[in-house]
């Protein structure tokens, strides 16, 4: 329920600040992909190496992401946005001081305590915004915050690191970057409405008609919640293998011989289109679409799209129309997802830590597939086998998603659900 009583166009522009913070954290998490074909060049990065950078951004979201939803909960959803802006702006300054392998993965690391600071409050604070006849919309919008922001890395990337010699071109990318984040800080700071006031927590019991929760209080009664389970799954399931691969693409094109700025348009499109999704699903939803439904429709279209995109006697046309498939139509997922976390978590006290917990096992699951799919493509001496790891993790999605069905029906009847 909002705490605050704006008219609804002054609470739409608040929030499209919000939706703003997210870009440019997923910028950060995009703007590697462009640079890896010189990083290697550069400062002699492997394969392997690549995949890790890839996903060691997601290392803070992967341990902390349950404790910083409830610190998050405590300290305040606008302050928390404005500290990780500072903190992704840093960590992206230094890392563009690095000088080999080691330095970069600890940036990166940092960079991903960063964004976590960012995504976190961002559903908390869309929800307090926005009407409620427009949160469903507002939801899909952010959903899409990653694709955007990665489209735009992959886009505009290329471009920055031309500005300089190669051994200075990506600094520079880095730098931008990071005073980019700054940036948006301040005007996160200026634009948004102040945090309510701050609430000492107590033991679960009835004050002044309000219900206060201890931390462990809310930890368990997160935790303990098989939607909160389902979700965070389902979401590991769908993230993982959208960052590795848009992730590689660049250096799949690249080993293909194609001109580096024909891959940095074909990756940001293949990013962008799943945009389309995210909006196509909030939009659904506010109309009366059943989840259930927009989730397998985008775990099939992953599946297929994914066995197109990587089948070695398919024609590139219909490759390239298989990544689109694979992103376009998997953008139904997360917008899906945010929405279902917002009406499955067990309390209206615990969307930060529901969100957190789903951010965490989302970034685990962004951790694991990029490694996991390089690590396959060396075995097999090439990518043919990436569309059938990535069919795996979406049959084990389409198994997720009847069982969300199942939790939400039950606690639509008035069941307990848990």
């Amino acid at each position: 329920m909002s705490t605050l009583a704006p008219d609804t166009a002054h609470e739409l522009r608040a929030a499209r600040y919000v939706i703003a913070a997210g870009v440019v954290a997923a910028l950060h998490v995009g703007k590697l992909p462009p640079a890896l074909p010189v990083l290697r060049d550069v400062l002699g990065i492997s394969l392997l190496q690549a995949g890790f950078l890839l996903s060691l951004v997601q290392l803070a979201g992967m341990t902390l992401g349950l404790l910083t939803g409830l610190a998050v909960q405590r300290i305040g959803l606008k302050r928390s946005m404005v500290g990780g802006l500072v903190v992704l702006g840093c960590a992206s300054a230094l890392g563009g001081m690095a000088n080999g392998a080691a330095w970069l993965l600890a940036t990166r690391a940092l960079e991903g305590l960063g964004f976590l600071w960012v995504v976190l409050p961002a559903p908390g604070l869309v929800r307090r915004l926005v009407p409620p006849e427009r949160l469903n919309g507002m939801l899909g919008v952010w959903g899409a915050y990653m694709p955007l922001g990665a489209s735009l890395a992959l886009l505009l990337g290329p471009s920055v690191m031309q500005l300089g010699a190669p051994a200075w071109g990506w600094r520079i990318w880095w730098w931008l970057l990071g005073a980019l984040a700054v940036m948006l800080a301040l005007l996160v700071r200026w634009r948004l409405p102040a945090d309510p006031p701050r609430q000492q927590p107590t033991v679960p019991a009835q004050q002044g008609g309000a219900m206060h929760f201890s931390n462990r209080s809310l930890l368990g009664l997160t935790l303990r919640s098989r939607a909160v389970w389902l979700m965070a799954l389902t979401f590991a399931m769908y993230s993982g293998q959208w960052l590795a691969v848009i992730g590689f693409l660049p250096s799949i094109y690249a080993q293909a011989g194609l001109p580096g700025s024909s891959a940095a348009w074909l990756t940001a499109g293949a990013a962008a289109v799943n945009i389309v999704g995210n909006l196509a699903a909030g939009r659904w939803l506010g109309r009366g679409a059943q989840p259930y439904k927009l989730l397998v429709a985008g775990f099939l279209a992953m599946a297929g799209g994914a066995l197109l995109a990587f089948g070695a006697t398919a024609h590139p046309l219909l490759q390239y129309t298989g990544v689109l498939m694979f992103s376009m139509v998997g953008g139904l997922i997360p917008a899906t997802l945010f929405s279902l976390a917002i009406r499955l978590a067990p309390s209206g006290n615990t969307v930060s830590t529901t969100v957190g917990w789903v951010q965490q096992l989302s970034a685990l699951g962004q951790f694991a597939g990029p490694p996991l799919v390089a690590w396959v493509a060396v075995q097999a001496g090439g990518w043919q086998w990436t569309g059938w790891v990535t069919s795996v993790c979406c049959a084990v999605g389409l198994l997720l998603a009847w069982q969300i069905q199942l939790v939400a029906l039950t606690r639509s009847n008035g069941q307990p659900s848990r």
